[in-house]
């Protein structure tokens, strides 16, 4: 026996390879249906690479210490420790400034992938029966992902993070009768206090990520699990040895995982990489020397979260301020708009797999063969746009018609509760009236399960996997 087998059968009864080999040879769909949620998974490692460096010179403290460093116009100043740090990570610790852009470029490209995945899965019904549970599994991801966000762009502690973190602050203490003691657990007391940098700190570089890694991978056991949904096939699919029909679902045509998956992979991670890297280098982000450090006794002119929340800010917008009693619970405009309609929203989301239920499927459909629930996702996404611009009502009044944010709102409330009904309404009606394509809405589910040996046989790097017992 050689050196490298007697190696090979150490490793193999303590970690059972054979069974590995047989992972490698996993089928993956030909076509770039997980291409986004790569992405996202791609973002996520850089921000955690990216996050370890920052964490070596950041300083999670409100404590005012004197700033030495690169900025003339703050030198000498007694600063809080917090925003002095992002300062000497900016401007004097080697690449910071690039690594600081990278990280900040990373988590909005994560929350947007996490998104654009969601409506990819969504409008092909890729989410229905067996795929219930993964769904909820990426509702919740999202909502991870916009947590992580916002927990980090309170850490520069300058007047503008500072002041739009306020916002969510407020929000929290709105909750009935728990408000107080989620403001002290989550902001340590009355924002800003001496805790509320460490608390956030902590949810951002620990809790949140580390949620979101446990996340991640359930996402990927069961997706392992169940496979990959398979786009409709055209006509009969050489797979090896024999011809696969194409409503066969016992079998899975694609590529194998190692090496051609792994090798597709490898690409999108570089390219992701090499975009970030990119955006890093020509645009600037968060300006904290623009804006200085927090002072409670000043406001800034603009203040509005990022993107990925400017629809929540937008219901804050447009509601009114209202304020009463439910028996001891006090209801207000912010509990409603800030923390009951998101809150309905992402419910909405959970549990749409529960309202659009079929049979088992395991093929993806055309969303042009989906009528009512394109319809509702066309409609969806009309009423989130809307939102956010609500969020956006200052500069729509100011900069763009000129007039006053009294006689924009009106128009955009009216907007939110019309437009998406109408747009949904026009999507069905086009569709219900179009022809219809051949779609897989009716096939019966793959099981997910083990690779057989013989299973991978190659036609130009294609993979048939027959689908074993779940």
């Amino acid at each position: 026996m050689s050196r490298a087998k007697a190696v090979y059968d150490w490793f193999d009864t303590r970690l059972d390879l054979e069974n590995g080999q047989k992972f490698l040879g996993k089928a993956f769909p030909a076509e770039d249906s997980f291409l986004l949620g790569e992405v996202a998974l791609f973002c996520f490692l850089l921000l955690i690479l990216s996050g370890v460096f920052l964490g070596f010179f950041f300083e999670p403290s409100t404590s005012d210490v004197e700033y030495d460093g690169s900025v003339q116009k703050f030198q000498g100043k007694e600063m809080p420790e917090a925003f002095v740090s992002v300062l000497h990570i900016t401007y004097d610790v080697p690449f910071g400034m690039f690594i600081r852009r990278l990280h900040h470029w990373a988590a909005h490209l994560f929350v947007a992938s996490i998104g654009l995945h969601m409506l990819r899965v969504f409008f092909t019904g890729a989410y229905r029966n067996p795929r219930e549970p993964n769904w909820i599994v990426g509702t919740g991801l999202a909502a991870l992902a916009m947590g992580a966000a916002y927990t980090g762009y309170a850490l520069p502690f300058d007047e503008f993070a500072a002041t739009a973190t306020s916002i969510g602050y407020n929000l929290t203490v709105s909750i009935p009768l728990l408000g107080d003691f989620l403001g002290q657990v989550v902001f340590g007391g009355e924002f800003p206090s001496s805790a509320t940098i460490p608390r956030l700190y902590f949810l951002h570089v620990l809790v949140i990520p580390a949620a979101i890694a446990v996340g991640l991978a359930v996402h990927m056991a069961i997706l392992i699990r169940q496979k990959h949904t398979e786009a409709p096939r055209d006509g009969d699919v050489t797979g090896g040895r024999q011809p696969v029909d194409e409503d066969d679902d016992d079998i899975i045509i694609g590529l194998p995982a190692f090496p051609n998956q792994a090798a597709v992979s490898a690409v999108v991670f570089f390219v992701t990489a090499a975009t970030l890297s990119a955006l890093s280098g020509l645009l600037p982000v968060h300006n904290v020397a623009e804006y200085g450090p927090n002072d409670p006794a000043a406001t800034p002119e603009l203040i509005m979260p990022d993107w990925f929340l400017m629809w929540v800010y937008g219901f804050l917008k447009l509601l009114p301020q209202i304020s009463f009693n439910i028996g001891p619970a006090h209801i207000n405009g912010e509990f409603i708009g800030g923390i009951v309609l998101p809150g309905l929203v992402f419910a909405a989301v959970a549990v749409w797999p529960f309202i659009d239920r079929t049979e088992p499927t395991h093929f993806t459909a055309d969303p042009l063969d989906r009528a009512w629930q394109t319809g509702v996702g066309v409609g969806a996404v009309a009423f989130i746009m809307i939102a956010s611009i609500a969020g956006m009502n200052n500069i729509l009044a100011d900069q763009v018609l000129g007039t006053t944010t009294g006689v924009v709102n009106p128009i955009l409330t009216a907007a939110l509760l019309v437009v998406p009904p109408v747009f949904g309404g026009i999507t069905y009606l086009l569709l219900r009236d179009g022809e219809p394509t051949p779609s897989r809405e009716g096939d019966v589910a793959a099981d997910g399960g083990g690779v057989q040996d013989d299973a991978a046989d190659n036609v130009d790097d294609e993979t048939a996997e027959p689908e074993g017992d779940r």
